[in-house]
């Protein structure tokens, strides 16, 4: 415990003293991240005028989350034969694409098709994000780590007031959105961010397989699979019970995503310090799922869903960071080895959620709730009786930089 405080104070005055190449990829990010939020005002609005049940509309996320989960198996394989930078702007541009043919769409069926699409191209980006500014951050792993998640929830944040703005014209214009500021990431990326060749050593397809072996990271996997469930039903479905306009919508999940980004930058490191690595990520989680329950029990009172929707962004912010630094310190291997495993488990594994949310809900509003609650509950409990695989977390140092990242330092440093 000891260790960690005196990490996070050492780590402090580094929090705005990051290479070019970290500051480029961040903003990237941001922008990446804005396309989850930003589909959540205009679910009801694409079921209402393309005639589609919540289950077949919530179809966006499942075939978003699949792709991008199996995906993530061939972001190693790809970034260390093209680089870092190839790899990131070849994401950019195939969300691009997939994005504004989402927003030429008639059908939902095309919209499922081409999210799944973006999936492809967001996990590219996303694996190969984390790694490089894990890579090129100065101050050490948690204060990279911040940073990347202080990216996701402002970005996060930011989608729904966007989507919720844009939604108002129409369902269609979030996704040209979306298209419009991944092509301004994907300039800042060439400009901003400089070559990164790569590495003399290629990554294994079978990498990932082989680093689940490990048991830390498979414990940190299989708690983000079980949570992740309750996560995507409260990202996919509660836009339904709220029944509320796509501004409304827009700003209560930008209060969510508002809390999430504060609690990962500001709380989560001290809570940290406090009462250390897991008995954080189970706490913030046991409250994730009682929030849940909470919004079960009131499942038809509007203000109850409302405040549950904010506050769940507290618990998620917490846990978002000190899962995600548990992830890079949990196993000896390569970290985007790492990310790409813990990935391909939470997102493949979690993709049933919002279609299975939507079809539950159309039976019972409160179900999803239920559902989602016991699913992160059980979650906590795998993490607690698997707890002693982590005991390291706290007090040993990350695992070796990987070729790739350490060309990326290189780079930063430059």
């Amino acid at each position: 415990m000891t260790s960690t405080l005196t990490r996070v104070e050492t780590d402090a005055p580094t929090r705005t003293k990051q290479p070019k190449a970290v500051w480029a990829v961040a903003f990237a990010s941001v922008i990446a991240f804005m396309g989850i939020g930003l589909v959540d005002p205009i679910l009801k609005p694409i079921g209402e005028q393309l005639h589609a049940s919540p289950s077949q509309v919530t179809l966006l996320f499942t075939s978003y989350m699949v792709v991008t989960g199996v995906a993530m198996l061939i972001t190693g394989v790809i970034s260390s034969r093209f680089g870092a930078k190839r790899t990131l702007l070849a994401g950019l541009a195939i969300i691009v694409a997939f994005a504004a043919l989402a927003g030429s769409s008639g059908t939902v069926g095309q919209i499922v098709g081409f999210r799944a699409g973006w999936g492809l191209g967001n996990a590219l980006f996303i694996a190969t994000a984390l790694a490089t500014i894990v890579g090129a951050a100065t101050g050490g792993v948690a204060r990279s780590i911040i940073l990347y998640e202080a990216a996701l929830g402002i970005g996060i944040a930011a989608g729904p007031l966007v989507g919720g703005f844009l939604g108002g014209f129409s369902w269609r214009a979030p996704f040209f959105g979306v298209s419009v500021l991944m092509a301004v990431a994907f300039v800042a990326i060439v400009v901003l961010l400089p070559d990164t060749p790569p590495p003399a050593q290629r990554t294994s397809i079978t990498a990932p397989f082989k680093a689940l072996r490990f048991p830390g990271l498979l414990l940190v996997s299989v708690t983000a699979l079980l949570y992740n469930y309750g996560f995507f039903t409260l990202l996919a479905y509660t836009p339904f019970p709220l029944d509320m306009g796509t501004y409304a919508i827009g700003v209560i999940f930008f209060g969510w995503g508002l809390l999430l980004a504060l609690a990962s930058v500001v709380f989560a490191p001290r809570l940290q310090a406090a009462f250390g690595t897991v008995p954080m990520i189970a706490t913030a989680l046991a409250l994730f799922a009682a929030d849940l329950a909470v919004m079960a029990i009131w499942a038809d009172h509007r203000p109850v869903l409302i405040v549950g929707t904010v506050l769940a962004g507290l618990f998620l912010g917490v846990n978002n960071t000190l899962i995600t630094e548990a992830v890079m310190i949990s196993a000896p291997v390569e970290r985007s080895t790492a990310s790409a495993a813990y990935s391909f488990v939470r997102f493949v594994g979690g993709a049933a959620a919002p279609y299975l949310a939507g079809k539950l809900g159309e039976h019972r509003m409160a179900l999803p709730f239920w559902v989602g609650a016991a699913c992160t509950g059980i979650g906590v409990l795998v993490l607690l009786a698997g707890r002693s695989a982590l005991a390291h977390v706290d007090d040993h140092e990350p695992a070796p930089h990987s070729a790739t990242e350490a060309a990326a330092i290189t780079v930063g440093d430059d």
